[in-house]
């Protein structure tokens, strides 16, 4: 049986986007995060996060320090309750990529590359899925992937996230039902 999952953008909805983090000492986790994913996971959703990372591609960082990143960043939630459980990105970016980064992607949001190949490798009901972004972007991937549940986080100020979206997903993730 198909499992559903929480796919979460990073940037902007896991943590505040300051534009191309990468180290764990610039990063600033969005109020209620940590409670979201607790609470998925103890609904049986698989957290899966999908993140475009252009600046791997530009050349600022590279796809080791976005590993090391990350294996951070799970831990925290660990710590904290919760769990992801899959973490797909995209390096490439078709204008301001260097060298093997410079191309047209299918993963690269808005188109649902990362979504599908998760789906695929993880057995998804994406009907039965959600998805939370910041951007446009993320929303359309979510609707060419065949995501149900699209929400689109939209911070008000860069240091300061509109967390209506999440406290609203705090209540309504326990009582989602299979189809």
């Amino acid at each position: 049986m198909s499992q559903r999952a929480l796919f979460l953008d990073r940037d902007g909805v896991i943590n505040v986007d300051y534009g191309h983090v990468h180290k764990p000492d610039d990063i600033v986790f969005v109020d209620g995060i940590f409670e979201l994913v607790e609470k998925a996971k103890k609904a049986k959703f698989i957290v899966v996060v999908i993140t475009n990372q252009a600046g791997i591609g530009k050349g600022y960082y590279s796809e080791t320090d976005f590993y090391e990143l990350m294996s951070w960043m799970k831990g925290k939630f660990v710590k904290h309750g919760g769990k992801i459980d899959a973490v797909y990105f995209c390096p490439f970016h078709s204008e301001h990529g260097i060298g093997y980064y410079k191309k047209d992607a299918d993963c690269r949001k808005p188109k649902p590359g990362m979504i599908l190949k998760a789906e695929l490798e993880l057995n998804l009901d994406l009907s039965n899925s959600i998805l939370i972004g910041d951007k446009i972007s993320d929303i359309e991937a979510g609707i060419a992937a065949g995501i149900s549940n699209n929400f689109l986080l939209n911070p008000r100020k860069q240091d300061e996230a509109d967390s209506s979206v999440l406290s609203t997903l705090l209540e309504v993730i326990p009582m989602m039902k299979l189809s």
